[in-house]
């Protein structure tokens, strides 16, 4: 008996013991993990826990500060799927020190040889695996950062706020991928110093989302929590994190001079004359930032123009009776873009042709957002808006343009704002001023509203060029929107109106003298996993624009369904029915467009859409008929040669005659050497051929163009750059073939100092 009974308790100990190493170990596995480090909610949120080693971003993931790091798991589909089990495994890891934030995703694949990657320039994602981190890092549910690396360390960054993405915000981060045999894996560095966020001393609380794409016959949108589409708001719904205490900018200074060296030819007497030497230049230029607080930026930027780096895709430009838009690509500009959002294009920086200098401040304290700039141009570029068309000049006179932007958080759901602008020449101003509000009334209902007032006085010679007034003028800019949205349907209402007289030159707002009413609804379907479809809509709207006077400008009415489905297709398609009035006459309109997209196969893209029905001939004021139609493909030979080609082809008919056809066609072929450099090669090319005996003016008969770029880049990070290339110019009329007009080799070098 008293063997059994030591057996017993021999037995019972070892028991016991097991069962405390047992607790032991869980403790530990669960100190590693989310349960234990908060709940991820306002009032709990997980604690990132200080890195406990040094990290090396190579995408290894083999440091002791991972094992010890906050780990979450990506564990819903949230598009096409509705809140449906991830298909895929996917783990995240978070820590920081000093200086960064640390980011791993261990992304698990159940064949990773699907894995879609290919060498790509910074920027730019194509249809590949990524994953992304977004952070609120104000915890303002208003603002967030996304820093996406696709699997072969690809970077791309941008800043998202409500209805808008820019993408042209770059910041200095580091990162890392690569494809392994259970997956693909990423490693993410980002300073503090290259982000905004609250002033504090103590621990802060940011709202976060893990993100992963994983595109195969569909592309699956994958999310660290579930959303909820009956809310509009994507960072109320956000996972809270809580930590960096003592995190800091630092000096946050850097410091970016550039030398910029050009030579270019022109033919004087052109088509007939030689080639001669127009342009020897070297210039220096300057970006500089400083980070006076952890949510303060002052910018400067001297010489900014990079336009012969970044050629602008070709646009149809004949029969369009307003003025184009073309987006932004100077970094100064496109920097802290998002704090000088409206609801309307007041503010469109292409306007400043040839900025000199420019001075730039931006921040958040507390609910207060602020931006600010003031940029010397030497060119003043000018739309004269109207209500049926604009017309536009360059004038050689130079001007100062400022900008004031500022915006109040009132409580969680309500922004109002306040905005001004300033254009300064010779004998010419433009400046607005008004006001705006953003009002989440609830979960689903939106109202933004914008008020502007303009005054505006014009050089006499511009005035009289273009019809406008000789004396100083003013008018108003009235601009509303309700927008209802939940996981079914959606409607909206708006309102606007923009005086005669009003302006916005520092903006991009071609139309004037005009009141609109618009509305529309639409319903949407989701299906059911495993179906060949994902999900459609079907919805239709009208408008109603009538000019100052109260007479008809366009009355339009449309309905429109699209659907996705398997690999990756996506089809839309519209009717639409207008009666418009143009310069006196009345035009009744039928139109129908359609487009499709699809990835048939990783290196596969195809997209096309084509347009046909009436068209009023606004050259010559008459009816027409047209037909457009625009097919697109891009594909990858390996992973590092991508072709694409993007063609535009219109024709049009008026007086039961052919009036003119347009084809427009861009070829670009790119060899990505890494993921730091590639070699690039642009074709543009235009042919325009003009009926002139179906004019009721004289024209040209022919009209071609061909734009040819080379370039190498190489790209340590946004600002550390160099690229030498080659550009050149040929024009071709009825008389002459085509015959180069110019030609020029620039090689610019960037570096950036951070302080």
């Amino acid at each position: 008996m008293g063997e059994l009974m030591r057996k017993k308790a021999v037995c019972v100990g070892s028991l016991a013991a097991i069962a405390i190493l047992c607790v032991s170990v869980l403790g530990i596995a669960q100190e590693g993990s989310a349960g234990s480090r908060g709940a991820g909610t306002r009032e709990d949120p997980y604690v990132v826990p200080r890195a406990a080693s040094g990290i090396r971003v190579d995408a290894v993931l083999d440091e002791e500060a991972w094992e010890g790091a906050l780990m979450l798991e990506i564990k819903y589909e949230v598009s096409p799927g509705e809140n449906v089990p991830a298909p895929v495994r996917t783990e995240v890891l978070l820590t920081y020190d000093a200086d960064n934030l640390y980011a791993a995703f261990r992304c698990f694949d159940p064949d990773p040889s699907s894995i879609r990657a290919y060498l790509r320039d910074r920027d730019t994602l194509g249809g590949d695996d990524w994953v992304a981190l977004v952070l609120d890092t104000f915890n303002d549910e208003r603002r967030c950062l996304d820093f996406i690396v696709t699997a072969l360390g690809v970077q791309y960054d941008a800043i998202e706020s409500p209805g808008n993405e820019d993408s042209g915000w770059d910041a200095m981060w580091d990162s890392a991928g690569r494809i392994t045999e259970w997956g693909y894996a990423v490693e993410i560095a980002i300073p503090f110093s290259s982000m905004r966020f609250q002033r504090t001393d103590g621990p802060q609380v940011w709202g976060i989302d893990a993100v992963r794409r994983y595109p195969r016959e569909h592309a699956h949108h994958l999310g660290a929590f579930p959303r909820d589409r009956d809310n509009n708001c994507y960072m109320c719904q956000a996972i809270k994190i809580k930590g960096f205490e003592g995190a800091t900018p630092g000096r946050n200074i850097e410091i970016s001079p550039t030398l910029t060296a050009v030579s270019t030819d022109t033919r004087g007497d052109f088509p007939e004359g030689e080639m001669e030497n127009s342009n020897r230049d070297a210039e220096l230029g300057l970006t500089a930032q400083w980070g006076l607080t952890a949510n303060m930026m002052l910018g400067f930027t001297a010489n900014p123009d990079f336009s012969q780096v970044e050629a602008d895709s070709l646009q149809l430009d004949v029969n369009q009776p307003f003025a184009l838009f073309y987006p932004e690509r100077r970094p100064f500009f496109t920097e802290g873009s998002d704090y000088f959002e409206t609801l309307e294009d007041v503010i469109y920086t292409r306007t400043m042709r040839d900025p000199q200098w420019g001075l730039k401040l931006t921040g958040k304290e507390g609910d207060n957002t602020f931006g600010a700039y003031v940029v010397r141009d030497e060119i003043t570029n000018l739309i004269f808006p109207g209500s049926q068309y604009s017309r536009s000049t360059s004038l050689d006179i130079a001007n100062t343009s400022s900008v004031f932007r500022y915006k109040r958080d009132i409580g969680s759901h309500y922004t109002v704002g306040l905005l001004a602008t300033d254009r300064e020449g010779d004998e010419y101003f433009n400046r607005t001023f008004g006001f705006d509000f953003d009002f989440r009334l609830t979960g689903k209902d939106q109202i933004q509203m914008l008020v502007l007032g303009s005054s505006t006085d014009y050089p006499d010679h511009v005035s009289a060029s273009f019809d406008q007034p000789f004396e100083s003028f003013s008018d108003r800019l009235i601009s509303f929107e309700y927008d209802h949205n939940s996981r079914t349907w959606g409607w909206w209402a708006d309102y606007e109106e923009a005086g005669e007289g009003f302006r916005a030159d520092l903006g991009y707002y071609p139309m004037v003298g005009y009141r609109n009413v618009e509305g529309g609804a639409n319903y949407r379907w989701t299906a059911e996993p495993g179906r060949w479809w994902s999900q459609c809509r079907i919805g239709g709207q009208m408008s109603h624009y009538q000019d100052w006077d109260g007479d008809l400008l366009n009355n339009e009415g449309q309905v429109w369904f699209w659907y996705e489905a398997a690999n990756q297709f996506y089809h839309f398609m519209r009717g639409r029915r207008i009666r418009e009035s143009y310069n006196g006459q009345e035009f009744d309109r039928t139109e129908f467009y359609t487009e499709f997209s699809m990835r048939p196969s990783a290196d596969l893209y195809i997209a096309a859409f084509a347009l046909v029905g009436d068209r009023i001939d606004y050259a010559n004021t008459r009816a027409g008929k047209r037909i457009t139609l625009n097919p697109y493909i891009s594909y990858n030979l390996g992973r590092h040669l991508r072709l694409t080609f993007n063609h535009t082809f219109e024709r049009m008919r008026a007086a039961d005659a052919h009036l003119y056809t347009a084809n427009i066609s861009e070829l670009n072929a790119i060899y990505q050497l890494n993921i730091r450099s590639f070699f690039r090669a642009i074709f543009q090319y235009s042919d325009y051929d003009y009926n002139a005996a179906n004019y009721t003016f004289e024209i040209e008969p022919e009209n071609r163009r061909l734009f040819t770029q080379l370039l190498f880049s190489y790209k340590i990070n946004p600002r550390t750059v160099l690229f030498v290339g080659y550009n050149d110019s040929y024009y071709g009329a009825s008389e002459y073939g085509l015959t180069q007009s110019d030609r020029t080799f620039f090689v610019k070098l960037g570096y950036a100092w951070v302080l």
